[in-house]
């Protein structure tokens, strides 16, 4: 059951990349939440007001803290247990409510952010550098799942880029949830071309990152105008991919089937091809059609490379399935 802790003055809750399943409440007291600011590299500090709760993206979400929780007067709060937390969430709406206003204003401020660092300074000059700096970013912050998309998505359409080698090096530390030997990793300072960043490569990145925060509906709607004004550029082909895993993430199947359909008539070649597939074969599987999914995963074990991560999760699926 929920306890009352007490903690003295300077004392810490927990750190930035502990993990824990505790959500807090403040009874008594100040608190701090301090963390680096996303543009500047500031040290911000968000005050906790009484009856305010902490900890919980985290704590849901499984993964480590983001900020630092210090005490600053003697202070009491309540620790819940995930279990505890929702139940209590459930019986009492104002919380989800609140709960809801709060991560909507942190989204809203952290995808600000993120546009801000793609238009501004070395995000400004072509769009591989763009790419490159979005994996670059979420991996310093630990942001692994969101690092392993940016990074895949480079060396998807740059393998022979500036910083393909760099990339290969943050993604194997992104996929094995680490920071990796960032110390020696260079800040990848774009060649100067004098090029200023297209109206159309502005949107597609800032479509990427509304998928990076998994706002998949906001990021869908991103992707299907770049499909819609960019007629038949190179960003079209990027953002009919990323719309079928957009749909594929809102559990739409059958819309994530149709458009990947139509993707791959229009572009046989595409280079996420094969990754298309899998989507469409796992949209088969959730649809409760074994048949058609199992195909799908058998073409594409015939088409990649066995060391393409798609041959492994193909493998994979099919052997749950029973082939």
């Amino acid at each position: 059951m929920p306890k009352a802790i007490n903690y003295k003055a300077n004392s810490i809750v927990y750190f930035r990349g502990d993990t824990s399943e505790n959500v807090y409440i403040l009874k008594s007291g100040k608190v701090s939440l301090n963390y680096n600011d996303i543009e500047t590299g500031q040290e911000m500090h968000d005050l906790i007001q009484t009856g305010e709760f902490f900890g919980v993206k985290s704590a849901l979400g499984k993964y480590p803290r983001e900020e630092t929780a210090v005490v600053l007067t003697n202070a009491t709060m309540i620790a819940f247990s995930v279990p505890e937390f929702e139940q209590i969430a459930l019986q009492n709406t104002r919380i989800i409510m609140k709960m809801l206003k709060v991560f909507s204003n942190q989204l809203r401020r952290i995808h600000k952010q993120v546009r801000n660092l793609l238009m501004t300074g070395a995000n400004t000059n072509d769009p591989e550098s763009g790419l490159f700096k979005i994996g670059q970013y979420y991996l310093k912050s630990r942001k692994f799942k969101q690092a392993v998309y940016a990074l895949r998505r480079y060396l998807t359409y740059y393998p022979s880029g500036k910083y393909a080698s760099e990339a290969s090096s943050l993604l194997e530390a992104a996929e094995n949830g680490t920071t990796g030997n960032m110390r020696n990793i260079s800040h990848a300072a774009p060649v100067q071309t004098g090029t200023q960043l297209t109206e159309v490569a502005k949107a597609y990145y800032n479509a990427v990152s509304l998928f990076s925060q998994e706002q998949y509906g906001e990021a869908l709607k991103e992707f299907q105008k770049i499909i819609k004004d960019s007629q038949g550029g190179e960003y079209e082909a990027k953002a009919q991919y990323e719309s079928g895993r957009c749909f594929f993430n809102l559990n739409k199947f059958d819309q994530c089937i149709k458009h990947y359909t139509m993707m791959i008539q229009k572009y046989p070649k595409h280079p996420d091809l094969v990754d298309a597939l899998f989507y469409v074969g796992n949209s088969y599987e959730r649809l409760n059609n074994k048949d058609k999914a199992t195909g799908f995963y058998k073409k594409i074990l015939s088409m990649a490379r066995e060391d393409m991560p798609v041959y492994r999760k193909s493998k994979k699926a099919l052997k749950k399935l029973g082939e």
